[in-house]
């Protein structure tokens, strides 16, 4: 008798919903029902012209936030695509906050990007981690930049 195992993928939207509750001095925008809408909303505003675009980024950057916070110490980047929904959750710095306690124990994790870009392969193997770290991975988006890794510095202290 075969036994089937179901895994279940992590939701970002769900993920960054959930932390609602962290988020006291959040400014409420009207008409936006929760924090997915606003950060897709704010991907629109700024930098991404087409919404299933920027709900496909936003989920990355969401994933790769949170593997590389539950991931101390592992070589990760992303290129230049999945790096802009990365950029939107570090710039809306109550969110960021709100991501660092959650899932980085209460520590702030910086963020301290390299000038030069890795052409090593890093991109690809950290679309790996993440699926390994139970999150789709939308390969299209990582692969379009999968010789052009924006990598951090890692001697800046718990960085990514």
């Amino acid at each position: 008798m075969s036994t089937a195992v179901q895994m279940r993928t992590r939701d970002p939207r769900i993920i960054l919903n959930a932390l609602q509750q962290r988020l006291p001095h959040l400014v409420a925008d009207v008409g936006v029902d929760d924090l997915w809408e606003r950060e897709v909303q704010l991907l629109l505003r700024d930098s991404v012209a087409v919404r299933s675009l920027a709900e496909r980024i936003l989920g990355q950057g969401i994933a790769y936030l949170i593997t590389a916070m539950e991931n101390p110490g592992v070589d990760m980047g992303v290129g230049y695509t999945v790096d802009i929904g990365v950029h939107q959750i570090i710039l809306d710095t109550p969110l960021y906050f709100a991501f660092c306690d959650q899932y980085n124990g209460g520590t702030y994790k910086h963020h301290a990007p390299l000038i030069e870009r890795r052409r090593d392969g890093t991109v690809m193997r950290t679309a790996e981690l993440l699926r390994r770290n139970g999150f789709d991975v939308d390969d299209e988006l990582w692969s379009v930049d999968a010789s052009d890794c924006s990598p951090c510095d890692n001697k800046a202290p718990d960085s990514h």
